[in-house]
């Protein structure tokens, strides 16, 4: 059973790589911070919104009718992805658009994209 386990044959810790990585290694705070983002994209319905997104932008009456689902659940989407911010938003009038926050949150859909479609 021990055999399932990765771990190495024997114990020999590389001095020179532990202590090249570690002197790269992001504090804590940032990798949590940098887990609580990945959360955000765990969600079905986040990306779908994100994608949406990705192409145009779009008010909260044009994702309801795109996702088929009512606008309060759009909402607390959108409120969530703001808070990561992965969406902006600006007032046109009475209407509220929104779009994707910057040109990182494109690349990682796009990254994500074709690393999930690669062969």
């Amino acid at each position: 059973m021990a055999h399932d386990q990765e771990t190495c044959g024997y114990l020999c810790v590389h001095e020179d790589t532990v202590a090249q990585v570690q002197s790269t290694l992001p504090g804590n705070d940032t990798l949590f911070r940098l887990a609580d983002l990945f959360k955000v994209f765990g969600d079905g319905t986040r990306i779908r919104i994100l994608y949406v997104l990705f192409e145009a932008e779009v008010c909260v009456c044009d994702l309801a009718r795109l996702l088929g689902m009512t606008q309060s659940a759009i909402s607390h989407q959108l409120r969530l992805l703001k808070q990561a911010r992965l969406v902006k938003s600006r007032r046109d009038g009475k209407t509220i658009f929104y779009a994707l926050a910057d040109d990182h949150v494109r690349t990682l859909l796009q990254q994500g994209m074709e690393h999930i479609n690669e062969d």
